[in-house]
């Protein structure tokens, strides 16, 4: 081990790993030093100003102060650097067979409610009705009783959990049944911007990136023996599939949300009185040991 007492711009990297070797957790000496080295490097590769850090450091600062138990700030940020989907990918290496995983979202909340096959979970949430159903399954083709937690925004781009009010709506939990079949009515998906008003959004303007998102509606999957899914399902026309803010679309992730008129019978035998839309979407589960293979 060197001794190091003046350093220059070279050595200081090792000096601060060095400062590791008393640590006995190997995997966290992998990740701490591992990541000394990265920004060791990216300061040197740009020549980082005192400026341009005390800039990022109040640029952190700033994005702590927005996060609260219901938005949160840090996952907008590296959602909108591709961090988030990166980790996914990752960490979601499946059967080609089975449904592609994407990324969370900052707008997930623990205790949402329950409803049975059927009920309709949007829960006042203004938007064009539309009827979801399904069914969970495993590569096998086996049905899978499973339980799926959803949420999505409202036709004006909101979730629930930003109106004032503390209003749940759009969003909720139901189990499939023997069959791993799920149906629900909620409301149609629209393309929303990610929320602008905090460090993130001013990221975006500065380096000219567009906010927005396609329209999807999000899912949890959870079934015992099987890893957990946590996906979207787009909206196959929508125009910025192409350029999500957060990179989350995948091909296989398009759902195929039917049009229908007023007058028609919906899934449930409802005649309705207004234009609605159905969607049907299969979730196929990988069991915990197919995850690792990617075939």
């Amino acid at each position: 081990m060197k001794n190091y007492i003046s350093y220059d711009e070279v050595n200081i990297t090792e000096a601060v790993n060095q400062r590791l070797s008393d640590c006995k957790n190997p995997r966290l000496v992998q990740l701490v030093s591992s990541l000394t080295q990265h920004l060791h490097d990216f300061v040197r590769e740009v020549e980082l100003t005192e400026e341009e850090w005390l800039y990022a450091i109040q640029f952190l600062t700033e994005t702590g102060h927005m996060c609260t138990d219901k938005r949160q700030e840090f996952i907008l940020l590296s959602d909108v650097l591709g961090i988030s989907m990166l980790t996914v990918l990752i960490n979601n290496r499946k059967p080609r067979s089975a449904t592609e995983a994407t990324v969370f979202g900052p707008f997930h909340v623990e205790n949402a409610p329950w409803y049975k096959n059927g009920d309709d979970i949007s829960h006042g949430a203004k938007g064009t009705p539309c009827f979801v159903s399904g069914k969970v399954k495993g590569v096998n083709g086996e049905p899978i009783k499973a339980v799926l937690d959803i949420w999505h925004s409202d036709e004006d781009g909101f979730y629930d959990v930003q109106y004032p009010d503390d209003k749940v709506a759009g969003r909720g939990k139901l189990h499939t049944d023997d069959g791993g079949q799920f149906h629900f009515r909620t409301i149609k998906p629209v393309a929303y911007p990610i929320p602008t008003d905090g460090p993130v959004g001013t990221l975006l303007q500065g380096v000219s990136r567009h906010p927005w998102r396609p329209a999807h509606i999000h899912f949890m999957v959870v079934a015992e023996g099987y890893d957990t899914l946590i996906t979207h399902v787009f909206e196959k026309t929508d125009p910025y599939l192409m350029s999500d803010a957060v990179f989350g679309v995948r091909s296989s992730l398009l759902g195929d949300y039917v049009r229908h008129e007023a007058g028609e019978k919906a899934p449930d035998g409802t005649i309705m009185n207004e234009p609605f839309y159905t969607m049907n979407y299969d979730m196929i589960l990988t069991k915990k040991a197919e995850a690792t293979s990617a075939a």
